[in-house]
């Protein structure tokens, strides 16, 4: 099937005002399938946003070419905007307005049946408090209510930038739950965020951006397994024996380091080798367990702040100067 989202070769460079340049996005590609949560992850100022902005023609790329439903953006925009919800950024609504204003004068602007607005306070979790002002509300109910606006029009695609801001536990699993609902109905999610924990457990593929280039994409469990170390732990029935145990380990070749309460033992060539090792010294392992590897140090690892020789230095995306429109653009 055609990739609801294409991005090949996507360049976008901001003037500062001290006249230099800063390289937001610099040959970034990124490809998202139909009815996926596909997460896109990357350090503060590493183009996400930009990203984001561009693919919604907020702000004129450079160079390179982006695709929705297989249309060219920005060009097809007004064909296929209203098959798009999007949350870009800090939502921002009327004050004095309910929740259920808010959404009648989007739904009426965007002719959207006024039904829509109840199955929509619903499904974010507002209908109790729909009433109220915005003004009152906590900024994970305005995160609540945003969602709910950017699903008025049941898109085909839905873009969230930190969905999850401001919310509590409960708050944050319920949203994962609408995000999976909303997917297996065949809706597309693309979804940013820096709650890794979360895009571990939601979304089947992933894009990791640094320094406006993608370093890493595919399914979350094939990075995850690429990046996973081989590592063993093991726990002795007598915590007194883990010395004497990495002793007999490193004697027959093993690469060993001594925890508080367990010991590490480096890529062994089988975890059975181990423990056959240790009883023949009358050494029993009461735990024995691969060492897993989780999306946040994959990403800790993949984007580190240090610049490489040769590449731009992470870009500062708070403030800067659209080269393209010499505007001031604020992220």
């Amino acid at each position: 099937m055609d990739a609801v989202v294409e991005i090949r070769g996507l360049r976008k460079a901001y003037r500062t005002w001290r006249g230099g340049r800063r390289q937001a996005l610099d040959g970034f590609d990124m490809e998202v399938a139909p009815g996926q949560v596909h997460g896109f992850l990357g350090p503060n100022g590493s183009g996400k946003t930009t990203t984001l902005r561009a693919l919604l023609g907020l702000v004129a790329a450079n160079a390179g070419r982006m695709r929705l439903f297989g249309r060219e953006v920005p060009a097809a925009l007004p064909e296929v905007a209203g098959q798009v919800g999007a949350i870009v950024e800090s939502p921002q609504f009327f004050g004095n307005f309910s929740a259920r204003e808010t959404l009648t004068l989007l739904a009426t602007a965007g002719g959207v049946a006024r039904t829509r607005v109840d199955e929509v306070l619903e499904l974010v979790g507002l209908r109790e408090r729909a009433r109220e002002r915005v003004k009152s509300y906590s900024l994970g109910m305005k995160q609540r209510l945003a969602v709910a606006s950017a699903l008025l029009k049941r898109p085909r695609l839905l873009i969230l930038d930190e969905p999850a801001n401001g919310l509590d536990p409960a708050g944050i699993r319920e949203m994962r739950d609408l995000m999976r609902g909303l997917a297996a109905q065949g809706t597309t999610v693309l979804l940013s965020s820096h709650i890794l924990s979360e895009v571990q457990q939601i979304c089947d593929t992933v894009t990791i951006i640094s320094l406006g280039r993608r370093v890493v994409t595919g399914p979350v469990a094939e990075v995850l397994a690429a990046h996973a170390t081989g590592d063993v732990l093991v726990r002795l029935e007598s915590p007194a024996d883990h010395d004497t145990a990495a002793r007999v380990l490193r004697e027959a070749g093993a690469t060993v380091t001594v925890r508080d309460d367990h010991l590490l033992v480096h890529r062994p060539e089988r975890a059975a080798w181990v423990t056959r090792t240790l009883a023949r010294r009358d050494l029993y392992v009461a735990e024995l367990s691969p060492v897993g590897v989780d999306l946040e140090s994959v990403f800790l690892e993949l984007t580190g702040t240090t610049p490489v020789a040769g590449r731009p230095r992470q870009v500062d995306e708070s403030v800067a100067v659209d080269t393209t429109a010499g505007t001031e653009v604020a992220r």
